[in-house]
């Protein structure tokens, strides 16, 4: 498995450099305050939608570890395992439509199979067509109880301002320099690989502020092999 996904965080408390985003959510969790659609936007590799997959399961999570999914419960395993129907992912890039847009608002109706709420994840969300948006924005309007929706682009300027104002906006920054540095640095020990910290603020310079591409890089180093990396 490659590393950005064997390591990506499965609670809040584990995403790094977006603590103004995880404290919020983590809050509304635990009061039980959800809001029925956000939108998070932000450079790619920044965590969007693994925050929004984190944020399905809390909202659905049996019993909240302070504010955080719990990760052992049905729901969490369930949902861990990419088992739930209750779990709609949808990539706005290709799915960009009227017709896909009818199906989930047809699909929305129903209530959930297994799960307290029925998320519908949307990434790209600005590639949707301009009737696509449209048919979002009448389910939006009047979303049933049931339902909560995570928007997430990269190009919120693209997205319908009345789209955007029935929203909870998050915006997402890249990650820091040292941040990012720690963590390839507790990665890479994990997984017994030799790397000079030289190479660590090198990698942290490329990816500019992508903890994804952060990722790739270094498997691409760790797959030339040669030892130790410098």
């Amino acid at each position: 498995m490659v590393l950005y996904r064997k390591y990506r965080p499965d609670t809040l408390s584990l995403v790094r450099g977006q603590d103004h985003i995880t404290k919020t959510l983590s809050n509304a969790l635990r009061a039980d305050k959800l809001s029925h659609a956000y939108i998070f936007t932000g450079p790619k590799g920044t965590g969007k939608t693994t925050i929004a997959r984190i944020l399905a399961k809390g909202a659905n999570c049996l019993k909240l570890v302070k504010g955080d999914p719990c990760n052992v419960c049905k729901n969490c395993k369930e949902i861990n395992d990419s088992r739930s129907l209750d779990i709609i992912e949808i990539d706005g890039a290709s799915n960009r439509g009227i017709e896909e847009i009818r199906d989930l608002r047809e699909g929305i109706k129903f209530s959930p199979n297994t799960l307290r709420f029925k998320v519908f994840i949307i990434d790209e969300v600005h590639m949707l067509t301009t009737p696509a948006f449209n048919a979002l924005l009448k389910t939006l309007e009047e979303p049933p109880s049931h339902a909560l929706f995570v928007l997430a682009t990269t190009e919120p300027h693209k997205v319908l301002s009345t789209i955007m104002s029935r929203c909870q906006r998050f915006d997402f920054k890249k990650l820091g320099f040292g941040e990012i540095v720690k963590l390839l640095s507790e990665v890479s020990k994990k997984e017994k690989i030799k790397i000079d910290l030289g190479a660590l603020k090198l990698l942290a310079v490329v990816s500019e502020g992508n903890m994804r591409d952060a990722f790739s890089l270094l498997d691409q180093l760790i797959a030339q092999g040669g030892g130790k990396i410098t």
